[in-house]
């Protein structure tokens, strides 16, 4: 069965019941695929990850209702999933700008996020380069954080950490450690239905794993080891410059949406890799010039269908 079909009968079976209780369990198994992979390839199509989606859904609907004076703000609240009004007012104050009480009365402006239909383009065909690569088992230590949300550019909530100066010491450590300052590998991992795990690091010898106690001191502790196991990657680079970094974000989408359904593979149930390029340019003093040769492979876990 096309998996792009599949995730339809996923949406559609969560537009079916948002005033019920949602499996994510069922929603894997109508798009026939395992949650992991099914919350995988939904965040990158749809750009936000399941629980989100549902959210957004429910609270356009309790929007459209109270606006047309069809229900009671505490019926609301037990109809969209909230435990209580206290906690549906605050979802909704966050969504609409406004009271759900204020909802009611005539004239107020609410938002509306729309019912997502998956389609597949096949217009304005886009040349891609990619390979697959069997890459083996490797450990990535660094700086991890959880964030919110689907893994799309560097959120607040990473470039809050990277402002620490305690932290920026530790990423210049981590890369004269492991002797690559040209490469900073990114670890996306524990995807679920409201965030992931995002691990900034490098690729360190044994040596200074095992004594990392005596090369970082008391930094240790800021310090996070993610294991890979041995796995088969479609990997997929961006063009060279300065724009690498937003660039990436689309060629994620782009493997996943027009190379994936084709290629006879899956995602699999493994951690996700970026890996920035800083081919050092140190002579120039101009940054653009300096950041010319700059480009971001995304390493994306797959497995053969079936």
């Amino acid at each position: 069965m096309d998996w792009v079909s599949g995730m339809q009968k996923a949406l559609d079976y969560i537009e079916e019941n948002l005033c019920e209780e949602i499996s994510i369990e069922e929603a894997a198994r109508k798009a026939c695929s395992s949650v992991y992979h099914f919350q995988r390839v939904f965040g990158i199509l749809c750009g936000r990850t399941v629980g989100e989606y549902i959210r957004l859904r429910r609270l356009t609907l309790a929007g459209a209702e109270l606006a047309a004076d069809r229900i009671k703000v505490i019926d609301a609240a037990m109809k969209y999933g909230y435990d209580s009004p206290d906690s549906f007012t605050k979802a909704f104050v966050k969504f609409h700008g406004i009271t759900p009480s204020r909802a009611r009365c005539p004239g107020v402006s609410l938002r509306s996020f729309a019912r997502l239909s998956i389609k597949i383009s096949l217009e304005g065909g886009t040349v891609m380069n990619y390979r697959i690569e069997k890459k083996p088992a490797m450990t990535v230590t660094g700086l991890q954080t959880h964030l919110p949300g689907v893994p799309a550019g560097r959120s607040q909530e990473l470039r809050d950490l990277f402002k620490k100066g305690e932290t920026r010491f530790v990423r210049y450590a981590i890369s004269g450690m492991a002797r690559d300052v040209e490469n900073e590998y990114y670890v996306i991992s524990n995807v679920d239905g409201d965030g992931y795990d995002l691990t900034v690091g490098g690729i360190l010898p044994c040596y200074f794993r095992e004594h990392m106690e005596k090369t970082v001191g008391r930094y240790k502790e800021l310090l996070t080891s993610v294991e890979i196991p041995a796995q088969t990657y479609v990997v997929a680079e961006t063009s060279r410059g300065i724009n690498c970094m937003t660039e990436h974000v689309a060629l994620r989408n782009s493997v996943v949406s027009e190379w994936l359904p084709s290629s006879g593979y899956v995602l699999s149930d493994a951690p996700e890799v970026v890996v920035i390029h800083f081919p050092l340019n140190s002579h120039e003093t101009n940054v653009e010039k300096r950041r010319a040769d700059d480009y971001v492979e995304i390493w994306l876990p797959i497995k053969r269908e079936g």
